[in-house]
C-alpha cells in the first residue's frame, strides 16, 4: 500500500504553512496528484514528502530553493550516480563560493566597526581630559 498525505498533514509534520507547501508545487518541486472539483485537492506520495523534506533541509543549509531543485532533481533523474555527484558537487562549490564571500564581508564589517569604536574611544578619551583641565 502506497502512503499519501495530505497537504495539512505534510504541514503538521513539518510544522510549515499550506502556504508554503502549495509555493513549493509552485516552484516545481513536489508534484501531488490532484482530485475533486477542478483538481482542487492535493495528495502527496511518499516521493513528495522527501523532496519536501530535502527541500526543507536544503534550505537550512542556506541553498536557494532554485539551488535546492537542482540538487533533488538530479537524484530524480537517470541513475548516473558519477553525473549526479559531479552535479551535487558543483553546486556545492557554488554554495561554498557564496558563503566564503559573505563571510568575507562579514568580517569587512566588522573590521569596520572596530575601527569606528577604537576612534570613538579615543575621541571620547580626549573629551574627558579637555573637560578635566
Amino acid at each position: 500500500m502506497t502512503m499519501t498525505y495530505s497537504i495539512g498533514e505534510l504541514a503538521k509534520e513539518f510544522d510549515i504553512t499550506n502556504r508554503a507547501i502549495r509555493f513549493y508545487e509552485d516552484m516545481g518541486l513536489l508534484h501531488p496528484k490532484r482530485l475533486g472539483p477542478g483538481g482542487r485537492s492535493r495528495i502527496y506520495n511518499a516521493r513528495d514528502r522527501i523532496r519536501l523534506k530535502l527541500t526543507l533541509r536544503a534550505k537550512r543549509l542556506g541553498f536557494t530553493l532554485t539551488e535546492a531543485k537542482e540538487i533533488i532533481d538530479v537524484y530524480d533523474g537517470p541513475r548516473d550516480t558519477g553525473a549526479q555527484l559531479s552535479k551535487f558537487l558543483d553546486v556545492l562549490s557554488r554554495h561554498q563560493g557564496q558563503l566564503e564571500g559573505r563571510m568575507a564581508d562579514l568580517q569587512s564589517n566588522l573590521d569596520e566597526i572596530k575601527q569606528h569604536k577604537k576612534e570613538t574611544r579615543a575621541l571620547l578619551l580626549k573629551i574627558k581630559k579637555i573637560k578635566n583641565k
